[in-house]
C-alpha cells in the first residue's frame, strides 16, 4: 500500500508542465571551449526570422503561380534568394550558427529552389505536355532534393573556392528567370513547352553533376577596395534596374554555362600538357 499517495502523483506529474506544451521546446548539444558538451535549449532568432521569410517566399511563388501571376511568382523566388544568401551571413556576423538552423536553411531551399520553381515552371507551360511536364519537373524537383542532401554530407570536405554542381539557387534563377523574362515578353508558356521543360529538366541534371561552379567564397568582402569598385556596384545596379527580368536571366544564364565551359577548358589545358617521361627511360 502507498501511504503517500499525493506525493507520488506529485512526482509522476513533474514533467507534465512540458509535456502539455503545444509544441517541444528545441535542445541542441554543442562542443564547448574546453571540449566538454554543452546543452543550449530554443533557437537563435534572428537568422531564423531570414530563413523564415525565405521560406514564405517560396510558398508565396507556388500560391501566386496558382493565380495565374507568374511575374510575382518568379520575383518572390528572387527574393528567396536574396534571404537565402542573408540568413548564413547573419549567422556568422553574430556567430549564431547552429545545426537547427542548418537543417531549417535546408528544408527552407528545398521549397524556395526546389519544389516552387518547378512549380512555378509547371503551371506556366509544362502542363499542357501532359505526364511529359511533370517528368520533367519532377527531374527539376529530384535534383535540387539531391543536390542538397549531397551538400549537407560534404561540408568541409571540398575546396571552397567551387561548388560541385549547380547551386540549387542557381538553378531556380535559370527557371524562374526564364518565366519571369518570357512572360514579360508576352510569351505564353504553352507555345514553347517543350523548350521550357528540356531547360527545366537541364537545371535538374546539372545539379547533380559532377560540374563545378566557381562559389566566389574567396572574395575578401571586408577588406578595403577602391572607390571605383563602389562605382561600378552602382553601375551594375543601374543597369539591372532597367531591365531586371532579362538582365537576371542573362546573368543566371552565363553563370549556368560558366561550369561547363570551365570544364572544357581545364580538358584542353590537359591534354596540351606534355607528358614527362618516366626515369630510366632514353
Amino acid at each position: 500500500m502507498n501511504d503517500h499517495p499525493e506525493h507520488d502523483k506529485k512526482q509522476e506529474g513533474e514533467e507534465i508542465p512540458s509535456l502539455l506544451l503545444p509544441i517541444d521546446e528545441h535542445v541542441e548539444e554543442v562542443h564547448g571551449p574546453d571540449g566538454k558538451k554543452i546543452r543550449h535549449k530554443g533557437i537563435y532568432l534572428l537568422p531564423n526570422l531570414f530563413t523564415t521569410a525565405a521560406l514564405f517566399s517560396g510558398f508565396y511563388a507556388i500560391v501566386s503561380a496558382m493565380d495565374g501571376n507568374f511575374a510575382n511568382a518568379s520575383i518572390a523566388i528572387f527574393v528567396a534568394m536574396v534571404l537565402d544568401g542573408l540568413d548564413g551571413r547573419v549567422a556568422r556576423m553574430t556567430n549564431t550558427q547552429s545545426a537547427f538552423g542548418a537543417e531549417y536553411d535546408s528544408l527552407s531551399d528545398m521549397v524556395a529552389f526546389g519544389v516552387a520553381p518547378a512549380l512555378v515552371t509547371f503551371t506556366w507551360a509544362l502542363a499542357d505536355l501532359g505526364k511529359v511536364g511533370w517528368i520533367f519537373a519532377f527531374i527539376y524537383v529530384a535534383g535540387a532534393a539531391l543536390r542538397l542532401a549531397r551538400f549537407n554530407t560534404h561540408i568541409g570536405d571540398e575546396d571552397k573556392r567551387y561548388f560541385t554542381g549547380l547551386p540549387s539557387p542557381s538553378a531556380a534563377g535559370l527557371v524562374a528567370g526564364m518565366v519571369w523574362a518570357l512572360s514579360d515578353f508576352g510569351i505564353e508558356g504553352g507555345e514553347i513547352s517543350l523548350l521550357v521543360g528540356l531547360l527545366t529538366a537541364l537545371g535538374g541534371v546539372l545539379m547533380v553533376s559532377n560540374v563545378k561552379y566557381h562559389s566566389f567564397k574567396d572574395l575578401d568582402m571586408k577588406g578595403r577596395v577602391p572607390f571605383f569598385v563602389i562605382l561600378l556596384v552602382v553601375l551594375v545596379f543601374a543597369i539591372i534596374s532597367t531591365d531586371p527580368s532579362r538582365i537576371l536571366w542573362f546573368i543566371f544564364v552565363a553563370y549556368t554555362l560558366s561550369g561547363p565551359a570551365l570544364m572544357m577548358w581545364r580538358l584542353k589545358k590537359q591534354d596540351k600538357t606534355p607528358v614527362k617521361p618516366e626515369s630510366g627511360e632514353s
